[in-house]
């Protein structure tokens, strides 16, 4: 079929089709028939896949979406009907997005970002300049996404690890989400890991704000120059610390994991955020082990393979195809 071809009614109606087979996907109800009937959708026109893309990004934006905005008599039949906020955020957005005046009304109240990036990062460290010129720099296998809000500027890491250069503006914080904390900028220049439910923030230059909830939106432990936070989701505050001369934190920048005398309960999240399968432990005894070294990181995998020959170690694999590190007993002792 020819796109071009098609009437404002024909591409209203795809638009439409697109949204509510994205809302009907993510139900957990959702049947194998309903799923092949997609696919026999998606298949039928290209431009169907497109929409469908588009509506993904407007799902994965509405995470962002304010509760009391979503909560307002904007679309009071799908709130009726949809049983999570989610639902009322996304079709919201749709709604909004398919009124003339709708971009322009979600953005002066604040419900909907006027700029969407998602950014990811593979088997390569990758630099990108968002919409509103601050930098960032993704590790290794890291996602993130970003919105523009007219109140302030949103990013999700969603996993991995970024470095942000954030430009400047008072009136515009630049918030970064990670899992259930934030940290709370205007500008500055700081680092954000995260694997699993853990989160370390390092900062660089300039002052942050971290909350280990997120729905402290004006709160937070503030950070200078050589200071880090830490936490994990379901922790009340984060724990602050300074940093020393001979941080590594940021080493991955440069392609390297560094290692300096850690016990692998401590390095094992380091090195796991790099691997297809975390590595684990067959019993709490083995993570006293110390281990140190600098490591490519595009090489982690070599570096499981040669754990034996440094450390008092021998790997297995589970049933679920992890490796395991299994403790080499020591000889007996002769009395």
């Amino acid at each position: 079929m020819n796109h071009t071809s098609l009437s404002a009614d024909d591409h209203d109606a795809i638009t439409d089709a697109a949204a509510q087979w994205c809302l009907r996907l993510q139900a957990g109800d959702c049947t194998a028939a309903e799923h092949q009937a997609f696919g026999q959708w998606l298949a039928a026109n290209p431009l169907h896949a497109q929409e469908y893309q588009a509506m993904l990004e407007i799902w994965h934006t509405a995470d962002h979406l304010s509760r009391p905005a979503v909560a307002s008599n904007v679309i009071t039949h799908s709130e009726r009907r949809r049983s999570t906020w989610r639902h009322y955020a996304l079709a919201t957005a749709i709604a909004l997005a398919a009124l003339p005046a709708g971009a322009w009304i979600g953005w002066e109240q604040g419900w909907l970002p006027n700029s969407y990036q998602h950014l990811e990062s593979t088997n390569t460290i990758t630099h990108a300049v968002l919409e509103d010129g601050s930098e960032v720099e993704l590790n290794l296998a890291s996602e993130l996404r970003y919105s523009n809000y007219k109140g302030e500027r949103r990013v999700t890491l969603i996993k991995g690890e970024a470095f942000f250069k954030v430009r400047h503006d008072s009136q515009h914080p630049f918030i970064v989400h990670a899992a259930n904390g934030q940290t709370r900028v205007t500008g500055t220049q700081f680092n954000v890991w995260k694997y699993e439910d853990r989160v370390k923030v390092t900062l660089v230059e300039g002052s942050v704000l971290v909350d280990s909830n997120s729905q402290d939106t004006e709160g937070g432990y503030r950070l200078v120059p050589g200071m880090q936070a830490s936490y994990q989701a379901g922790d009340y505050e984060p724990h602050l610390s300074q940093t020393y001369a001979q941080d590594t934190s940021l080493s991955w920048r440069n392609g390297k994991l560094i290692l300096d005398n850690l016990s692998l309960e401590q390095a094992l999240p380091q090195i796991n955020r790099y691997l297809e399968k975390p590595l684990l432990l067959a019993d709490e005894s083995i993570g006293n082990i110390r281990i140190s070294g600098v490591y490519d990181t595009a090489q982690i995998n070599r570096l499981v393979g040669n754990l034996p020959k440094v450390l008092p170690v021998y790997l297995t694999r589970n049933k679920q195809g992890n490796m395991v590190l299994n403790r080499i007993s020591p000889p007996p002792s002769r009395g």
